[in-house]
């Protein structure tokens, strides 16, 4: 049963179509990922589930009593509060009425009665009163720490208190909009694992791809007011829309060509147009207003990236650089050479020590010991992740080209207007001020103005936010050509894959190491991010919480310790694991077959519901091998435990 449809919905800003007469629905289970270009409409198409925007044509239908709650993208208040009341809020008139219910019990020069029990009637049909049970329940299940303010937290621990508010009112349906945004690696990794738990449906959107193939198991593409839905994961659905597009192609280049023909039959001579059927001419003007009402797929950025003159060969080189701010250790002696071409990704969480570690390597910042010795000819360019470089009251003209009409790039003057195209920026959007821009819009200003600059140095801080997938790619294309030398801190963990030669990777405690290799390559040489602190120091408490609780327990645990580890399984459970490899064999041959399926030319050509079909099995054959693999390993360390 459906909990979501939308039907013939459109919703347009003067006369660009951002939902053109969409259907759509979903169904509980589903993780259903929203992408397309900037500016296609993703955002839009979540308020207007949400109930934010209201459409200018259509019908937007929530199944009765289902809730709704989002995940916004701005991060929550770095004040006073504490986690428990900012997750709290997330129940809330329930919330509401137990504050009011409890501060009316407080005040005794008054007589209260009435309006008591009228909250007591309202939170007894609302089951209001386990709200603190279930305050404590989702704290726990996300590991927070419930006394904590949140002026506190970093910004990745705040988005955990959020996801906390949103799923304490047991939504059906979950809208979350960028959530991975300027989050580290490791907060990734854990909002992934809570929301593959979520049983309702999930509508989000995302420019992380490793974030966006690990999570949606249906993706919904909005391409120029249009909608279309692919049931499986990203990687089939790039597949699926290459041969779709290449039909979409030939089909216009056989309008066009038909159109063409039509127009040279229409200027005819006199006779012709005599005696001509008007029949065919009503259709010739049929064929026009068709042409004329297409939509034309928008070009892919044309970024350049140059680079002046070679560096020396040594860009930096590192003896025993450590650093400290007062007691606290951020780098330890760490040995290091960067040499001429060498594209460098800087891994680890949120305040581990990354930007300090730049700023050493750039000389703006005197290491505690140890010496830095830096390359010769140095142009260094810096993409800033906060874009301070960008004032928000000027245009993008005047912010890119500084004032002036024209500028130089690669050694040949072009002017402003014309340069800003190749980012996608038409005339009248050029001219628009950098604070009515979208955040993708804002990172591609950005990227404009840093290369205008040629660098054989190039520092970058998180390009990848707010870009959608085309641009993503180009970039990427860019910096795996670019001659000079790459410094890059993201958290796209697919980015880091695909454009690093190395990983310097800061392991916790002040440790840096340097791997070969990209994101997947650390992992696979065993690298791993430390326990966030704060989540050590909630274990703690829960832990003493639990001892507290059943004394006896934990000394009949002291006093049984040598027993505490097996080295025999239950009979189910031996069964179970000697029966794995079996299974995961099985999964893995049905796999193969499918892939030979999916693998053969012709396949996509075949109806679009038997493709999808197929797809979906094939996902789901995944899925289930990857859950198998997890159980044995989970068996085998038992039986060794």
């Amino acid at each position: 049963m459906s909990l979501l449809s939308l039907d013939q919905v459109s919703v347009a800003f003067g006369h660009h179509p951002l939902l053109s007469n969409i259907s759509f629905s979903a169904e509980r289970g589903e993780r259903v990922a929203i992408i397309g270009r900037n500016g296609a409409g993703k955002s839009t198409f979540l308020k207007v589930v949400f109930g934010e925007q209201i459409p200018d044509e259509g019908v937007v239908r929530i199944e009765g009593g289902m809730r709704v709650a989002q995940l916004p993208q701005e991060l929550p208040a770095a004040d006073g509060k504490t986690v428990r009341q900012v997750v709290s809020e997330g129940a809330g008139e329930t919330n509401e009425l137990l504050t009011r219910y409890f501060s009316l019990l407080e005040d005794m020069s008054t007589d209260h009665s009435d309006e008591l029990a009228n909250i007591q009637t309202k939170l007894d049909e609302s089951q209001g009163w386990d709200l603190e049970q279930r305050v404590n329940h989702m704290m726990q299940r996300l590991a927070l720490p419930a006394d904590k303010l949140m002026s506190e937290l970093s910004g990745g621990w705040r988005r955990r208190v959020i996801l906390a508010q949103a799923l304490l009112s047991a939504p059906d349906i979950l809208l979350l909009d960028e959530p991975t945004n300027h989050l580290d690696v490791p907060t990734i990794e854990w909002m992934e694992s809570q929301l593959k738990q979520f049983r309702g449906l999930i509508l989000f959107i995302t420019h992380d791809r490793r974030f966006l193939e690990n999570l949606a198991n249906r993706i919904v593409e909005l391409d120029r007011g249009n909608l279309l839905s692919f049931s499986g994961r990203l990687s089939e659905f790039l597949v699926f829309k290459e041969k779709q597009l290449e039909e979409e192609e030939r089909a216009n280049a056989l309008f066009d060509k038909k159109l063409a023909e039509e127009e040279v039959w229409i200027r005819q001579g006199i006779k012709a147009r005599r005696t001509r059927n008007e029949g065919r001419v009503r259709a010739l003007e049929a064929l026009r207003d068709e042409r004329k009402e297409r939509i034309d797929r928008q070009g892919n950025a044309k970024m350049k990236l140059g680079s002046n003159e070679k560096s020396g060969k040594l860009v930096a080189e590192f003896t025993q650089v450590a650093h400290a701010f007062e007691d606290k250790t951020i780098l330890k002696p760490l040995d290091l050479v960067v040499s001429r071409g060498d594209r460098v990704g800087l891994i680890g969480p949120n305040g581990c020590g990354k930007s300090t570690f730049l700023r050493i390597l750039l000389g703006q910042l005197e290491p505690s010991s140890g010496t830095v010795r830096q390359g010769t000819k140095l142009n260094i360019a810096y993409f800033d992740q906060l874009r301070e470089q960008l004032d928000p009251e000027k245009t993008v003209a005047d912010n890119v080209g500084e004032g002036k009409d024209t500028i130089e790039v690669e050694g040949r003057s072009r002017h402003i207007i014309g340069y800003l195209q190749d980012f996608l920026f038409p005339p009248e959007r050029a001219r628009t001020p950098v604070k009515a821009l979208s955040g993708g819009e804002r990172n591609r200003v950005l990227l404009a103005k840093l290369f205008t600059k040629p660098a054989n140095l190039l520092v970058m801080d998180e390009p990848t936010n707010d870009l959608d997938v085309e641009t993503l790619e180009l970039l990427e294309e860019l910096l795996t050509e670019y001659q000079g030398t790459l410094l890059l801190v993201s958290h796209d963990r697919a980015f880091l894959d695909n454009v690093v030669t190395s990983v310097i990777a800061f392991e916790g405690n002040g440790v840096a190491k340097e791997y070969v290799g990209g994101y997947q390559d650390w992992i696979r040489q065993g690298g791993r991010f430390p326990t966030d602190k704060i989540e050590k120091e909630v274990e703690k408490e829960q832990d003493q919480a639990k001892t507290t609780a059943t004394p006896e327990v934990s000394e009949q645990k002291t006093d049984t310790a040598p027993a505490k580890k097996k080295s025999k399984l239950s009979y189910k459970l031996q069964r179970e694991f000697d029966g794995m490899p079996d299974l995961i064999a099985t999964l893995e041959s049905d796999i193969s077959d499918l892939q030979e399926v999916i693998s053969a030319p012709d396949f996509y050509s075949g109806e679009q519901a038997s493709v999808q079909n197929t797809l979906a099995k094939m996902a789901a054959k995944e899925e289930e091998l990857e859950t198998a693999m997890e159980r044995w390993l989970e068996l085998e360390e038992m039986q060794n435990g």
